[in-house]
Formats: structure tokens, C-alpha cells, sequence
């Protein structure tokens, strides 16, 4: 728009002046510096340049005449005898609410067969959000981290979150929003992100707002958000930018939107709130704020809970809970101030239930009257928030000199804005994505890289080992965690043989730390381990402190940072600890986090934030993570459950095609291994850390194969020049020449290489094991074949129940 900077101007005056006004007859109340009053903050400089204020501001001229065009002296004469007089002016609601009308009412009209999930009849939940911005951003807080369902999702960014208007109509009208050149199908419009710096006059610092892509399972966003907020605030507390007092929550802020009927009836809600108070997961609080439109799609309030509120969920952890209705804009402002503050106070979690309606059915095509007649007979009598309100400031004040005309207006101003910014998107191109923030410095995955040197010097990997079991002296340690434990490993590190799995993850985890990174492996019973062999922390037996082993470790170069390992042993929850995660590793790609199911089929749990981030969040979003996931994969004397991982179902999601040979994949969604050897589970956590961009990976770790003695590896198969093998192969000789070549995958390669050693096969059978299933390591397979001599039978084996 022309003059984009002297309308932000114009509306600051406008929201901030009357903190201004001379309106204390006692001259007590400080006047305050407004850096949002400042034309300089906007590159508006002082001179004699005429501004045109067509559609921006009437000034008239002495005559009476309406004036076109006005000096930056001018217009702040004008500017500050209107709004910093003897009379203070508080109006930014009935502007903000005629503008989300007005947005509804061009949408309609102009795309009237488009599914945009409006608000009206909620459209209070703006006055919600600007106000927690404002509060944080007097707070002291620097990010706000916001999870939110689909609807109002467009009238949040259209205004308060200033999506560029004719890239949202590029969208509408079913271009996608990235660049032909960024590997990405995009997304619908009701799952668009945004992140914005705004201003307030309470702060001279701008506060960020990142407004989470959501998928269209409700509330998933929950745990994604809380894990982002906690990474953001932990990465501003190592940066030591903010000093020791610096605390979670204090600079960052998760807020997390919710509909009344998934409020209280999807079960990750709970589970997140769970999470809320956690050492390891709590963010420092959230503040909730369920728009509740008093249905669910065409489910009465009356079957869509057991309870008086939707909110009571929130009781189970003692959450201060507000309601207020929606139709009053300033009492929703009033209890959004006491939510914030409370948050801002304690740290904790706070529900503010905004009770609305919906004006419309689930969507603006929809029509509710066939199951909520009476509701919807109530509805279609009544005028909506913004019309109320404005009539309730044209009855009661003097703002608008010229009563409704001018608010029409004011209405038709906007409306021609939304018309110029329809027509600007005919011209919109979307600019190619990088990655920013944290994240500047790594690309977006194109190709595979796959050859990557994980090796480490081999003193640096004896260093790491002994620091992983050294206690401190005096701590009374477990008499069989001494003997099995502690002194196993310095005798396998000394000798530098038989590596055993632990091993080579805690060479893995130390190694990454030595380097600068955090670690952070979350899931249940974590630090000692589902079969309890990876003992990464140490508890006193007389006092129960904990130590971890590897926090204690320090770098032979004094100014290098080491960093820290957190063992987060969860909640027994799956959905939203494995969310949260997904939310840490996106927002830190310096950080390794690793979640690792008690049992493979755990999993199951989480299905929707496997399906809905991990498999699909770089593809939809080109949101890039590279989360772990570790599953215990095997039957080893247990029943049909907590045995198989499921293999399938991951190769399902993945995007390799069946017919691997023709059509070979340079940039799936994720990596699936399943290796068979410690060695190979070392590189490829170290990979993780070492590529220059971010993937998940999802590993299908042993059971029985964690103590098998012929599992385990050489500290040599560690050291500089080595890395992880798509493919392993098994020869019994040098040479090409074997009857039989059998490919395999798993722990099923030891029970080949027994049955050989068993018969009479034994130099006539060699055995490739695939150690990558997604990419598949199809040229690398071709290659081994062709290394064969002719007439060599080749034979796939799997275990089939």
C-alpha cells in the first residue's frame, strides 16, 4: 500500500495516544516516553515532504476544505491535538473488530465457495490475542510461540499477524504458497504460518510472534508448541544474553488456542496438560484460550461432555480458569490482562473460556439449522460483536464526529484496501524459502547426503567413555551397577573390543557434546533403559540424587563449549511427549532429540503426530527436524504386543516407491535403518548431527541383541574415516564366488550367520544385510551383485508369523 508507514504511524497515534492526554489535574501521572509515536520508527523523516492521505487521514484545511496531501509536520500537529489532548481516547477495539468484519464480509463475497472457517461470532478472540501480545511484550517477553486450530486462523493473519494480503489471495485462489524451486506441495489456507515482530508503546523492544503451521487433527499443535516454546526459551538461557536469573518463561511464551468441544474431548489435551508442570517439559506456562462457539460441528454441548465447563479438564492440575463472555469486548480485554499477569507471575498454566457462538455452521457452506434450529434462529436475530460495540461507542462517546458515516467509512477504507490487495496477488510470486533464525546456516534437503565422515579420534571416544560411568567420589552407587556396568566398559574401552550397544550410544551422545551439542532423549525410563542397559544417569542409593555421568565432562580446550545431556524420563504418555518432541528438535537444529519408545508398538499412541509432522511436516510445510525415534523391534520372548515396531507401517509412510529400480529417491521425508551392528548405531546418530540439514530418523533398535556376544564392535570401527553402511555384508571368504546370497534385515542376520556356521553351507553362502530401508540403497545393492560370480542364486530372507 502507498504510505504503508505513514499508516502505521496514524494508527499508533491512534492506539497509544492516550497515554499522552493531559487528563491529570494533579499532573502526578508521569508522562512516558512512546517510541511507537516516533515518526523515525517508521524511516519517516522531518521535512518538508507532502504525504497523500487519501484513505488514510482527513485533515482540513483552514478553510474547511478536506485537505489531499499534508507535511509530517502537519499530520503530527493534527495527530496530537486529536489523540494526546485533555481527552484520552481508547478505541482500538471497534477499529480491530470492524476490520474482521469487514475481512468476513469481503471473503464471503469474493470467494464465497471457499471454506474459511471465519469468526464471526467469536471474533473477540483478536481482542484476546492482541492483548496477551501487548501484556507479554510489557512482560519483558521476546517470543510468543502460538498454537491454534483452523478457525479464525485467517482473520489472525490477515490482521494482527500481517500476512502480506496478496500472498493470502495467491493462496485463496489455489497457488501455492512457496516457490516453484522449494520441494514442497504446501498446505490448505487454514494451516498457514506466519512469523511477525510487533510494537507496542509499553515496550521499546518488538516481541516475535510465530504462529505454528497446524495439521487438521485438532489440538495436535498442543504438545508442538509447548516443545517449540521450551527449545526457544532454553536457547535465549544459553546464549546468556539474559543473565543467571533468566528462567523458563520468562522470555518466551507458549499460547495455545482450542475449541470448546476438542477441548474436552481430545485426550492430548490431557496429556499436555500434564506435561504442563514437568521438570523436563514444562515451558514456563501456557495460557489457554478455548473460543468457545458452545457446539462441535452438530454436536450439542450437552453430548460433547460430562462436565458444567469445557474447561474443567483443566482442574486435574489445579488451572486458574476465567470465563468471560464474548460479547463485551472490554471485559474480554479486562480478563485477558489478569491471565497474562497471572501467567507472567507464577509460571503456570491459566484457561481463559471466551463463550461465543458460531455464526455460520462448521463452515460458511454448511448449513446448521438442520440440527441446532432454535440456536441458529437465535443467532440469525442477533447483530454481531463488532456492530454491537459500535453501536455502543457511537452512543456513549464523541470519537466519531461524524456517527455511523464515518464508520462506514472507515468500513469502505478497508474494503477498498482488501480490493487494491486482490488485485496485487494477480502479480504475487512467491520468494524461494531459506532458513533463518537457528536455523541459519543449514539448507533444505535436496539430495541425500549420505557418505558423511562420523568417525571420531579415538582418544576423544576413550575420554568419552570413561566420563560416561565416572561417579562422583563418595556417591554410593548399586553394587551390580559396579561390577556390570562401570567396569565392563573401561575394560572394553581399554582393550578396545567388544563394544557393546550402550556403549557405542553413550560414545555417540558424548562425542555430539564434545562438539557443542545438546542432547536431550526423552521417553519412559530413559536414563537407566527398558532392559536396563543404558544406565546414562547414576541415582545414590542412600540419598536418591541423580547425576548424569556426561554433564560432568569438560573440553581439553578451555573456551570450547561442551554441551549438556538431558534425560527426560516422561509421563506415560506417548501423543504428546513424542509432539513436544517433534516441537523441540524443530525449533533447535543444534540439538539432538531422541525419543525412544519403552517397547517398539508404543508408537501407536502417537500415530497422528507421526503421520501429521514427522512423515509429512518438511513435505506440507518445509518445516525440517531431525527427531529420533528409537524402537525396541523384536519378538525375544514376549507376546503379540510390545514386540514389532511395526516396520511396515514406516515404509508405508515413507515416500520410496515399490519399484525401487526405477524411480530412485534423492530426498525422502525420513531415514529408516534397522542396523545390526553397535558400530552402525554410533554413525548413524553421529550422522544425524553432522549432515547440513535436518531429517528425522527413525531406528528399529534390538531387545535381545543389546547383550549378544556376537553384537558388538570395535573401537577402531569408530575412528576417523568411518561412517554408516546402507549395506553390510557377511563373507565368509574373499572371494565372489557363493551359491548363495541371501539379503536379510535385522537381528535375523545373526541367526543367518549361525545356521551357516551349522551346516555344510557355510562357504557357499554369503549374507548382505540392509541396514537402510528408506532410501533404499538401491544402486549400492546393484553394485554388491554385480560383484558376484554368475549362476549365484540370491534369496531374501524374513521371519513371516
Amino acid at each position: 500500500m502507498k504510505n504503508a508507514n505513514l499508516l502505521r504511524l496514524v494508527q499508533a497515534f491512534r492506539y497509544h495516544g492516550h497515554r499522552l492526554s493531559d487528563i491529570d489535574p494533579l499532573g502526578l501521572s508521569p508522562k512516558e516516553s512512546i517510541p511507537a509515536l516516533d515518526p523515525a520508527r517508521y524511516g519517516i523523516p522531518y521535512s518538508g515532504v507532502q504525504y497523500d492521505l487519501t484513505g488514510i487521514l482527513d485533515i482540513l484545511s483552514p478553510s474547511g476544505e478536506q485537505k489531499s496531501t499534508a507535511t509530517i509536520e502537519e499530520i503530527l500537529a493534527h495527530l496530537r491535538e486529536t489523540y494526546t489532548g485533555r481527552i484520552a481516547y481508547e478505541f482500538e477495539h471497534v477499529t480491530y473488530l470492524t476490520d474482521f468484519k469487514v475481512f468476513d464480509h469481503f471473503m464471503a463475497k469474493k470467494f464465497p465457495h471457499v471454506k474459511r472457517y471465519g469468526l464471526e461470532g467469536a471474533e473477540s478472540m483478536m481482542i484476546v490475542l492482541d492483548t496477551i501480545f501487548r501484556e507479554a511484550n510489557y512482560q519483558g517477553v521476546r517470543e510468543v510461540v502460538l498454537g491454534m486450530p483452523h478457525r479464525g486462523r485467517l482473520n489472525l493473519l490477515a490482521d494482527l499477524l500481517q500476512y502480506p494480503l496478496p500472498a493470502l489471495f495467491h493462496k485463496i485462489k489455489g497457488n501455492s504458497e512457496f516457490h516453484e524451486n522449494d520441494p514442497a506441495t504446501g498446505d490448505v489456507i487454514s494451516h498457514l504460518a506466519q512469523t511477525v515482530d510487533l510494537s507496542y508503546a509499553e515496550s521499546k523492544n518488538r516481541i516475535r510472534v510465530s504462529l505454528l503451521n497446524n495439521p487438521s487433527h485438532l489440538e495436535a499443535v498442543n504438545p508442538v508448541a509447548m516443545g517449540e516454546a521450551r527449545a526457544r526459551q532454553m536457547g535465549i538461557m544459553d546464549d546468556g544474553t539474559e543473565g543467571p536469573d533468566c528462567t523458563l518463561g520468562d522470555r518466551v511464551l507458549c499460547v495455545q488456542l482450542h475449541g470448546d468441544a476438542a477441548f474436552c474431548g481430545q485426550g492430548v489435551v490431557t496429556e499436555t496438560l500434564g506435561l504442563s508442570n514437568l521438570p523436563h517439559f514444562t515451558s514456563g506456562g501456557s495460557i489457554h484460550v478455548i473460543v468457545n462457539n458452545q457446539i462441535g460441528y452438530t454436536t450439542a454441548a450437552m453430548n460433547a461432555r460430562s462436565s458444567i465447563y469445557t474447561s474443567d479438564v483443566g482442574k486435574m492440575i489445579a488451572c486458574p480458569i476465567i470465563h468471560v463472555n464474548a460479547d463485551n469486548p472490554e471485559d474480554v480485554v479486562h480478563a485477558t490482562a489478569i491471565a497474562a499477569e497471572y501467567r507472567n507471575k507464577f509460571k503456570k498454566d491459566i484457561i481463559l473460556d471466551m463463550i461465543a457462538y458460531r455464526r455460520w455452521g462448521h463452515n460458511e457452506l454448511d448449513e446448521p439449522a438442520f440440527t441446532q434450529p432454535l440456536m441458529y434462529n437465535n443467532i440469525r436475530n442477533r447483530k454481531s460483536v463488532p456492530a454491537l460495540y459500535e453501536q455502543n461507542l457511537l452512543s456513549q462517546t464523541s470519537i466519531f464526529s461524524g456517527g455511523t458515516d464515518e464508520v462506514e467509512i472507515f468500513k469502505s477504507k478497508y474494503f477498498e484496501k482488501l480490493e487494491f490487495d486482490l488485485g496485487e496477488s494477480a502479480n504475487y510470486h512467491p520468494k524461494e524459502t531459506t532458513l533463518k533464525s537457528r536455523w541459519t546456516g543449514f539448507k533444505i534437503a535436496k539430495n541425500v547426503e549420505d557418505d558423511v565422515d562420523t568417525g571420531v579420534d579415538i582418544e576423544a571416544l576413550k575420554k568419552v567413555g570413561k566420563a560416561s560411568v565416572t561417579a562422583p567420589e563418595g556417591m554410593k552407587l548399586h553394587p551390580r551397577l559396579q561390577k556390570y556396568h562401570i567396569d565392563a566398559r573401561l575394560n572394553k574401552l581399554e582393550s578396545g573390543k567388544n563394544l557393546d550397544w550402550a556403549t557405542c550410544e553413550a560414545l555417540a551422545f558424548g562425542s555430539v557434546l564434545l562438539e557443542g551439542n545438546d542432547v536431550r532423549l526423552s521417553g519412559q525410563d530413559v536414563g537407566r533403559g527398558t532392559f536396563s542397559q543404558r544406565h546414562a544417569m547414576f541415582v545414590d542409593q542412600e540419598t536418591e540424587k541423580v547425576i548424569v555421568p556426561l554433564n560432568h565432562m569438560t573440553h581439553d580446550t578451555p573456551s570450547s563449549i561442551v554441551g549438556k545431556l538431558e534425560l527426560a524420563n516422561s509421563s506415560l504418555s506417548e501423543f504428546a511427549v513424542l509432539g513436544f518432541e517433534y516441537g523441540m528438535s524443530a525449533a533447535d537444529p543444534n540439538r539432538m532429540v531422541l525419543w525412544e519408545a519403552q517397547f517398539g508398538d508404543f508408537f501407536n499412541g502417537a500415530q497422528i503426530i507421526i503421520d501429521t509432522y514427522i512423515s509429512s511436516g518438511e513435505t506440507k510445510w518445509l518445516t525440517s527436524s531431525g527427531i529420533v525415534m528409537l524402537l525396541p523391534h523384536g519378538y525375544d520372548g514376549a507376546g503379540p504386543e510390545h514386540s514389532s515396531a511395526r516396520i511396515e507401517r514406516f515404509l508405508q509412510l515413507s515416500d520410496q516407491r515399490f519399484d525401487v529400480l526405477k524411480s530412485e529417491i534423492d530426498n525422502p521425508n525420513m531415514h529408516i535403518a534397522n542396523p545390526t551392528t553397535p558400530a552402525q548405531y554410533f554413525h548413524l546418530l553421529r550422522r544425524q548431527m553432522k549432515r547440513s540439514y535436518r531429517k528425522p530418523l527413525i531406528v528399529f533398535t534390538p531387545k535381545i541383541l543389546l547383550r549378544h556376544p556376537a553384537a558388538v564392535s570395535q573401537l577402531l570401527e569408530l575412528t576417523p574415516g568411518t561412517t554408516f553402511k546402507p549395506i553390510l555384508t557377511f563373507q565368509p571368504h574373499s572371494s565372489n564366488k557363493f551359491k548363495h546370497v541371501i539379503f536379510c534385515s535385522g537381528k535375523i542376520v545373526y541367526d543367518m550367520i549361525k545356521l551357516r556356521k551349522e551346516t555344510n553351507l557355510g562357504d557357499d553362502v554369503a549374507i548382505i544385510s540392509i541396514e537402510e530401508l528408506t532410501p533404499f540403497p538401491t544402486k549400492r545393492l546393484v553394485e554388491a551383485i554385480k560383484g558376484f560370480s554368475a549362476g549365484t542364486k540370491f534369496i531374501w530372507v524374513q521371519v513371516c508369523l
